[in-house]
């Protein structure tokens, strides 16, 4: 199956070099680096990928 098709990248990143490209799904969220998207993929529990995004948008991580 070509994954590529479900990875996107923010529209707030697209002058940005460094940037990831997000699959979200029913269970998981997929994770990726957009500038090597064939370098690998982190995936996660749909629910915890939630609560570091809220952590992400609070600024708990500086």
């Amino acid at each position: 199956m070509d994954m590529d098709r479900f990875f996107r990248k923010s529209s707030f990143s697209e002058t940005q070099s460094a940037c990831v490209e997000v699959a979200v799904g029913v269970a998981q969220v997929a994770v990726r680096d957009s500038k090597a998207v064939a370098g690998g993929i982190v995936v996660a529990d749909s629910a915890r990928f939630a609560v570091f995004l809220d952590a992400v948008k609070r600024g708990v991580f500086g």
